[in-house]
């Protein structure tokens, strides 16, 4: 009508990214093994192990367990997290999470019950910063200007 042809998708459909609405799930009693990927919102209510990448927000519920990598934008646990966990925002730690490992946030609310037995680096420090080399690095820069110039 009104000269258009064009004719539009429906929403959720095609091979364009997903939209912000869109939520992947991994329902109680079902586990995965290895590298999963996610662009929009994902909630585990399984087991993973191994890497998981999300570009949305992770939602691990109370029967959830994640064991390794995971990295997100924003995460809400309940459940179970054994491993490195790195969450560009907010990290929300309930009361029935239990979390053990390393830690990398910008922000992070823990409820009071919650196990939280972590090493945990805030305000968005990357892991590449805290690295050996670069820890070296920094000493031996510190030992240079500290020692007495020569005469």
């Amino acid at each position: 009508m009104f000269g258009n042809n064009k004719k539009e998708s429906p929403k959720g459909t095609g091979n364009g990214p997903s939209t912000s609405h869109s939520l992947n799930s991994l329902t109680q009693g079902a586990a995965i093994e290895g590298i999963i990927k996610a662009d929009s919102d994902l909630r585990v209510d399984g087991r993973i192990k191994g890497k998981l990448h999300c570009a949305a927000k992770l939602i691990i519920g109370p029967s959830g367990h994640v064991e390794g990598e995971i990295r997100c934008k924003n995460a809400v646990i309940e459940g179970k997290v054994s491993g490195h966990l790195e969450v560009e925002e907010l990290l929300n730690v309930r009361e029935t999470a239990q979390i053990e490992g390393e830690v990398i946030v910008q922000k992070l609310v823990v409820q009071t019950g919650a196990v939280f037995n972590v090493t945990c680096n805030m305000g968005g420090v990357k892991k590449s910063d805290t690295s050996p080399s670069h820890m070296e690095k920094a000493h031996e820069s510190s030992t240079r200007s500290a020692k007495p110039a020569e005469v």
